[in-house]
């Protein structure tokens, strides 16, 4: 029995968490306002039947009392033609019905007292309501002022729900961007060291040597091929100037046992270094 007993308990302890949870005050306040507004309303409907009764007795007492004034008028017109008989059983009737009429007040009286306090409680029930509407908007407004500043001051702290998601999301993609530089940069580096073989180029160090030779090799003689054909397509004496004198060497540079100088017809001066052709160029290179 104890144990049945506190698993009820359990039970309704989860329950409660759950439903203090999912329930939202606000609205918890309008429910209580509609069906304060039906009570009101019922109240508002009791005072319309209540009404509605006194009209009807009043409706039938106006009705009796003109039958009774009917069986007076009748008594007198009978007492006028010598009918006493007809006179008392006139009277005899209109006797009952102010009996009924009597009952009929007596009712009216207590359907009017009873249409007052409805009344009075319609106006006091209404009222509360008015207050409580009142009230209600005002904690509704701070319910959602305070609900408000909980949610900035938990997006501000980055603790609430959204913001956890996305500083995770963005703490994923950091890592993963981190992790795809270094994957990058290791297999870089295996590939530098030749730990990794390059699928996509020559797979043989030797190979790639000697394609790398072959290569510089023909560019070196489309340079030589370009060389020529320029000093082909050159105008002879292009690049001499006559008018320039000849310069002597340097005292230093003359040489101690020069031969004796005769007197042979004048040589063709030499060429200044300015003077050499392409040819020659390519000659000593």
């Amino acid at each position: 029995m104890s144990v049945m007993k506190r698993l009820s308990g359990v039970v309704q302890a989860k329950a409660n968490k759950v439903l203090d949870r999912v329930e939202d005050p606000r609205e918890t306040l309008d429910l209580s306002y509609e069906k304060q507004l039906e009570q009101l309303q019922q109240v508002r409907r009791g005072v319309a039947d209540v009404a509605t009764a006194r009209k009807r007795i009043e409706l039938q007492a106006e009705q009796l009392q003109a039958s009774a004034n009917k069986l007076q008028d009748q008594a007198r017109t009978a007492l006028a033609q010598n009918r006493e008989d007809l006179a008392r059983e006139a009277l005899t009737r209109r006797a009952a019905i102010g009996t009924q009429l009597e009952q009929l007040k007596t009712q009216h009286d207590q359907l009017v007292a009873q249409e007052d306090k409805l009344v009075q409680t319609t106006q006091q029930l209404q009222a509360r309501v008015e207050a409580f509407r009142t009230q209600k908007e005002t904690l509704k407004a701070s319910y959602t002022a305070a609900q408000a500043q909980t949610k900035i001051g938990e997006a501000v702290s980055g603790i609430s729900e959204s913001m956890s998601d996305t500083g995770m999301a963005m703490q994923r993609a950091q890592d993963k961007i981190a992790q795809m530089q270094a994957r990058a940069g290791a297999v870089d580096e295996l590939l530098s060291s030749g730990a990794l073989t390059d699928l996509t180029g020559n797979t043989d160090p030797i190979q790639a040597e000697l394609d790398k030779a072959s290569q510089s090799g023909q560019v070196d003689a489309e340079l030589a091929q370009l060389k020529g054909q320029l000093a082909t397509s050159a105008p002879a004496g292009a690049l001499a100037t006559p008018d320039k004198p000849e310069q002597a060497p340097p005292e230093d540079d003359k040489v101690v046992d020069a031969e004796p100088v005769h007197d042979e017809p004048e040589a063709t001066a030499k060429p200044t270094p300015d003077q050499f052709t392409l040819e020659d160029k390519e000659d000593e290179s």
